[in-house]
């Protein structure tokens, strides 16, 4: 079956989700086979792609996938834990492409020398997965094999060192990293912990190389990716692609009906509506802003909602999932989430207070939970500064109900 030609590359946008279902004649249909001696020229071809991470940190996936390859029997993991609760691209990807995202997995391992792989998501995206190899052993079609780990779908199962906490038969919590994965992760083996959608990619680079992968996005952010944009859906866009135009999916077509836009999910910051126009998703426009693509989850505050109440519910959801290890994380983030739900239900608050608290957590936890939660607290206390003094004088621009009170989870 590999001996077969590699089907013509998709032309348009949606490169990721074009085979017709999810099974593996239609996946080859698409596609075709991955090509037979490709993992010499694997990692060159990656990084003349320019492909970074689509888990969120966006880094180089040729300077990961070569650090494991340079160690001694390597491990190759395939993350779709997916705990932010505002994406659903992983899910979608594994539903409706788990070929794709194997393909990815198995060229990963060839390439580092790897014989162990894994994939770790939660149960309902698995069982797609298990259908898919399933079909591939039947079929003679891969001759790798995949362990299977559930995650509990906890907003910290994705963090790198808790899956492989995970895999490992421990509890999926964040762990002091003094030494990079790439060199001593599972079992103090060198392993790959890549994103699903990140292996989906090195699968089509694979097949099509660099040029092809680079004819979206821009020259130094190649590509397309799979953003979940709130109250739409998934879509898959190229990196560049202006704010107006990807918000316009869900129904905003009038930049007055928007108030704000959460770029890169619950540890992400806060675009106002007056910085829209000049924004694209990519890294270098909303660096200025503070903010990244992350794992491309958008959420729009229409007008007609409060951005400190919204902010408020986020903050205490975050405070509920931290992993307890450390002071910040125990301690901290619970008091900031106090203070800044006072602040949304127009109770007596010192702004200063939660500015203060927000600093005493940052760079200080066991792991980078608490530094992502004081970013998107000081995003919002920016961006939504007259809201701030508005609710500090008992009022709202939007609905306030002074009988209304907000209390952290």
């Amino acid at each position: 079956m590999n001996s077969a030609r590699t089907a013509a590359p998709p032309r348009g946008v949606r490169r990721l989700l074009v085979a017709a279902n999810p099974d593996l004649n239609a996946h080859l249909t698409a596609y075709g086979p991955l090509p037979a001696g490709q993992a010499a020229t694997l990692i060159d071809a990656v990084a003349a792609a320019g492909l970074r991470g689509r888990g969120g940190a966006a880094f180089p996936a040729a300077r990961k996938l070569a650090a494991v390859a340079a160690g001694s029997r390597p491990i190759v993991i395939a993350n779709g834990a997916e705990g932010e609760p505002e994406s659903s691209k992983d899910a979608v990807l594994l539903t409706r492409a788990p070929h794709l995202v194997l393909d990815g997995l198995a060229a990963a391992a060839d390439a580092a020398g790897a014989r162990e792989c894994h994939l770790y998501a939660p149960e309902p995206a698995l069982v797609s997965v298990r259908r898919a190899l399933a079909e591939r052993r039947a079929a003679g079609y891969d001759r790798h094999r995949v362990e299977l780990t559930t995650a509990a779908g906890h907003f910290l199962d994705g963090e790198k060192t808790a899956v492989i906490n995970r895999i490992a038969g421990r509890a999926a919590l964040p762990s002091d990293q003094l030494v990079s994965t790439s060199r001593a992760g599972l079992r103090g083996r060198p392993t790959l912990v890549h994103n699903v959608e990140t292996l989906a990619h090195i699968a089509l680079i694979a097949r099509y190389g660099a040029r092809w992968f680079r004819e979206f996005g821009t020259a130094d952010e190649p590509g397309t990716m799979l953003v979940t944009l709130s109250g739409a859906g998934v879509f898959e866009v190229p990196l560049g692609m202006p704010l107006p135009d990807l918000i316009a999916y869900a129904g905003y077509t009038d930049p007055r009906a928007v108030r704000a836009v959460l770029i890169g999910g619950y540890h992400g910051a806060w675009i106002p509506a007056g910085a829209l126009r000049s924004t694209t998703l990519s890294a270098a426009a909303l660096r200025p802003l503070h903010a990244s693509p992350g794992a491309g989850i958008i959420r729009v505050l229409p007008t007609t909602e409060c951005g400190l109440r919204a902010a408020a519910e986020i903050t205490s959801y975050l405070a509920d999932q931290s992993a307890g290890q450390c002071g910040p994380c125990r301690f901290g983030l619970p008091a900031l989430a106090t203070t800044l739900a006072d602040l949304a239900a127009g109770r007596p608050t010192d702004v200063h207070e939660i500015a203060r608290l927000a600093g005493l957590v940052d760079g200080r936890g066991a792991c980078h939970h608490p530094d992502g939660t004081a970013r998107f607290v000081r995003s919002t206390l920016a961006v939504f500064a007259d809201d701030v003094r508005a609710h500090q004088h008992g009022t709202c621009r939007i609905a306030y109900a002074a009988t209304r009170t907000l209390a952290p989870r």
